[in-house]
């Protein structure tokens, strides 16, 4: 478990990296396509998109809180999914996270924060309503794991580097659209690049939820089945996912690779890109755990 957890601190600085590079690169374009090649035209939009991803760093929670409509609650809002946490956190030798409930019908749950000390535990109330005992203390775990395991660290450099390539992306086609055609300093391969490169940015926000790893997901679940010492709550709470569905009324991808269950609806490609393993393979891989505990 401690090599995971050093895995993801290496991580966290490889993301960090490549997409810093990656954004960097959007930054060079643009300012070749309007500016003319201006050094303070691209340091200056460099040095304000790593100050957005600080802030998205320390702010991450609450931004994806706010985005999914979370509410935090308190233990006498929900005994029975504070008592839960509480219990789990005790367990792990954790600090106790933020309690939230996420108003939707669609079982799920998730887990933010940038450490233990500044964690979220959000469980949607149709999870709260369909999950027994067993089955939700088992998820819970789940995303407790995460936490344990610094996954949720991994994911918030994921979100706030997602958000700074799709705004830059957004902005290079929109100032594409409006750009006045006379400006000497416009060439063509330096605006088919730009161009290319922000179309293709959405891939790339896809792909850095993927460099999280489906193993995260894995790892998270092992970790679930330690804790409570029982892998067929979990089991049995991802056969009720199977049965009940997991889309979200309000849907986010920025947000999709935190959740316990893929949120977004089900697509042609879904298989390929999807952050999260098969819920069969789940399965599986708890019920081969099942004699080693």
């Amino acid at each position: 478990m401690y090599s995971a957890i050093a895995a993801n601190k290496r991580k966290t600085v490889y993301i960090m990296i490549v997409f810093l590079l990656f954004i960097g690169g959007l930054l060079w374009l643009f300012d070749k396509m309007y500016a003319g090649g201006q050094p303070t035209i691209f340091y200056g939009s460099l040095v304000g998109s790593l100050v957005y991803v600080l802030i998205s760093y320390f702010a991450g929670a609450r931004m994806a809180t706010a985005v999914n409509g979370a509410q935090e609650i308190q233990k006498s809002d929900n005994p029975r999914l504070w008592r839960m946490v509480e219990n789990l956190a005790i367990t792990e030798g954790l600090p106790m996270p933020k309690v939230y409930i996420m108003d939707d019908p669609a079982p799920n749950a998730f887990a933010t924060g940038r450490d233990p000390q500044h964690a979220v535990v959000c469980a949607t109330s149709g999870i709260l309503d369909i999950m027994n005992d067993s089955e939700l203390e088992a998820v819970l775990a789940h995303e407790i794991g995460h936490v344990k395991n610094y996954d949720i660290r991994v994911t918030m450099i994921a979100f706030a580097l997602t958000s700074v390539i799709s705004l830059i992306a957004d902005f290079i086609l929109r100032a594409t659209w409006f750009r006045s055609d006379d400006r000497e300093n416009n060439s063509p391969v330096f605006m088919i690049a730009g161009i290319v490169a922000a179309l293709v940015a959405p891939l790339v926000a896809t792909m850095i939820q993927l460099a999280i790893s489906r193993q995260r997901e894995y790892l998270a679940d092992a970790s679930s089945a330690m804790a409570t010492r029982h892998p067929d709550g979990l089991i049995s709470a991802l056969r009720k996912l199977e049965e009940y569905g997991t889309t979200l009324q309000k849907q986010n991808t920025a947000t999709a690779h935190l959740f316990f269950a893929n949120p977004l609806k089900p697509g042609m490609l879904a298989g390929l890109f999807s952050t999260h393993p098969p819920i069969p393979e789940r399965i599986a891989r708890l019920e081969s755990m099942g004699g080693q505990l």
